[in-house]
């Protein structure tokens, strides 16, 4: 049975399961179609929370960022897991008591504004939109891969496929098929790992195959890892930051980008209680760590893994020739996300870090510059080709990585929709739809959604990760510093809030545009996004945590130089603090 049929049984199979759980638990009314009908077990919720916010950046992207860049992004890793500790800690139970449903319906409530409604459903969509084109982008390299077609061809797919049964199910059906998801994609993360692992370092464990020795040369693997990259002129694997300032916004960016993402935030509202929405928060935390703790080895050994295919004898022996390199190669160049020039015309795959300070090295040794180009966003979903693994394996990781970006991408995307028919259309243009109007509308605005994330992701603003990361400062520098003052201070009031959102947003938007064109349209940056360019050093990446500071700031002047908030909203602060009580989400 060839690869292919392997890859169309896993996928195909995975598909069917996901349809027909979309299709049995599909919406019939707004509050089945928002919050799952308000009934979903904590357990349930934390698998479904898990896989919402394992995406195609977790999956099938983060391993391969750190793969590329070593200690370097691990601020992937920090960010990310340390901003689910915040919000499950600080956020979750005190808006699960408010108990509206949507973010920008907690802040319209508690800033008494209709303004600021609008603002807070801009925000929401701004940033939902840019993580969605971070996951069609992670999907169209699973579906061009896997299905063998053009990355463009498997974008388009995964667009019809996730539109289907996110507009079919809304969140009662999304929560049970993101159920399916999280067993497929931790199956298809783990299984690979272990034997990749077990390969490498005789330990079946890959957190711990990362400290262990390398069975071939004895070394420590990490110590082995550093050798071989040090000898194709890139910097050691395990080397500090020279930008310390850089890591530390990127880190916390990351961490209050996801304490305010609107996605995640939606889902502890589908409980039925203040102490279901906790238990979830903490069952999410370790089915999240299950591929957090694996995901450090992965991109170690892809990394030892893919430098050894093209260097079989070593670095510094010769290279492969382009006639004998293996069929995985050959697979992923017919995506487009991996290719080779052969700019000294000898038949052989060189691949080193083509930089000034390694150049009378590659001279010496015959070298006319790097010839081998490999997407980042490729090394997870390639990592069991690259070792040899059995046939199912390969399949069962591409079943995987489709899981991972679908359920993100579907989850944002009700977010989105939920944001434009209840918070936008209901709560301000329209009170007196019905709820089929709602729904209508709310299907509507995922087919707009989805549409232009599609067209964004055939020429996204950098890997799905970094895209993500983007989203991430967004939310950071719009969405979370609202959220945290409307719950834990009395005195920030609606100018406030506005004021201190909208100033976030622009300046955050507009640094980010500057870098990597404006409304991440190709050829329209106004400086090149490099290091010596950044203001103060500060990435496009990282300047979410300033725009958080921005936002505080700017709220803080303004309310302090207004009226106080009304003492029936200073009340309802006081309520909100103390998360037990609540009742059930309302839907209107």
């Amino acid at each position: 049975m060839s690869q292919f049929t392997i890859n169309l049984l896993f996928v195909g199979a995975s598909f069917a399961l996901y349809f027909g759980i979309a299709f049995w638990a599909r919406a019939g009314s707004t509050k089945e179609f928002y919050v799952a009908g308000g009934g979903v077990h904590p357990v349930l919720n934390g698998m479904a929370t898990a896989a919402d916010w394992m995406s195609a950046a977790s999956f099938i992207s983060m391993a391969g960022l750190i793969a590329a860049g070593g200690y370097a992004n691990s601020t992937f890793l920090m960010g990310w897991t340390g901003g689910y500790v915040l919000l499950a800690m600080l956020l979750a139970p005190y808006l699960r008591k408010f108990g509206k449903f949507t973010v920008p319906d907690f802040i319209g409530d508690r800033f008494y504004s209709r303004t600021a409604r609008l603002v807070a459903v801009a925000c929401l969509i701004i940033a939902s939109v840019t993580y969605v084109i971070g996951q069609m982008t992670g999907a169209g390299v699973a579906f061009s891969r896997f299905l063998e077609v053009n990355n463009d061809t498997g974008l388009m797919i995964a667009a019809v496929v996730v539109f289907f049964y996110a507009v079919l199910g809304g969140m009662k059906g999304i929560t049970y098929t993101q159920v399916a998801q999280y067993v497929v994609l931790i199956i298809a993360y783990t299984i690979p790992a272990v034997f990749i692992s077990l390969q490498l370092t005789d330990t079946f464990i890959p957190a711990i195959g990362l400290f262990s020795n390398h069975t071939e040369s004895g070394m420590p693997l990490l110590q082995k890892l550093d050798e071989v990259v040090r000898e194709l002129g890139f910097r050691d694997y395990t080397a500090d930051v020279d930008n310390k300032l850089n890591m530390v916004l990127f880190t916390l960016s990351l961490m209050i980008g996801t304490a305010g993402l609107p996605h995640v935030i939606i889902r502890f509202f589908t409980v039925p209680k203040v102490a279901d929405a906790r238990w979830s928060a903490g069952w999410a935390l370790v089915f999240i760590a299950l591929l957090y703790l694996t995901a450090p080895a992965v991109a170690s050994m892809a990394r030892l893994n893919l430098l050894s295919t093209i260097y079989p004898d070593g670095p510094t022996a010769q290279s492969i020739e382009y006639a004998e390199r293996p069929d995985w190669v050959k697979n992923w160049e017919t995506t487009g996300l991996i290719k080779f020039e052969d700019k000294n015309a000898n038949g052989r795959i060189e691949l080193y870090n083509d930089t000034p300070a390694f150049e009378a090295e590659a001279t010496a040794r015959g070298w006319n510059g790097n010839e081998l180009v490999v997407n980042r966003d490729i090394l997870v979903l390639a990592n069991p080709e690259i070792a040899n693994l059995p046939s199912w394996v390969i399949g069962l990781i591409a079943a995987g990585g489709l899981a991972a970006a679908l359920s993100t991408a579907a989850g944002l995307l009700l977010a989105i929709s939920s944001a434009i028919s209840h918070d936008l259309i209901k709560g301000t243009i329209n009170p007196n739809i019905t709820d089929k109007g709602e729904l209508f509308a709310a299907r509507i605005s995922m087919f707009i959604a989805i549409v232009v994330a599609t067209y964004l992701g055939m020429n996204p603003p950098g890997f799905a990760a970094q895209v993500v990361a983007l989203a991430f400062g967004i939310a950071a520098a719009s969405i979370f510093p609202a959220l945290m003052m409307g719950i834990f201070s009395k005195r920030v009031n609606s100018k406030g809030a506005v004021a201190g959102m909208l100033a976030g947003l622009v300046s955050t938007l507009v640094y980010i545009f500057l870098f990597l064109g404006w409304f991440f349209i190709p050829g329209t940056a106004s400086f090149a996004n490099t290091p010596d360019n950044w203001l103060f050093g500060i990435s496009p990446l990282s300047f979410g945590a300033i725009g958080a500071v921005i936002n505080f700031a700017v709220a803080f002047f303004v309310s302090s130089m207004t009226e106080e908030p009304p003492k029936e909203i200073q009340d309802l602060v006081e309520s909100v603090r103390y998360p037990q009580g609540a009742g059930k989400a309302i839907d209107h």
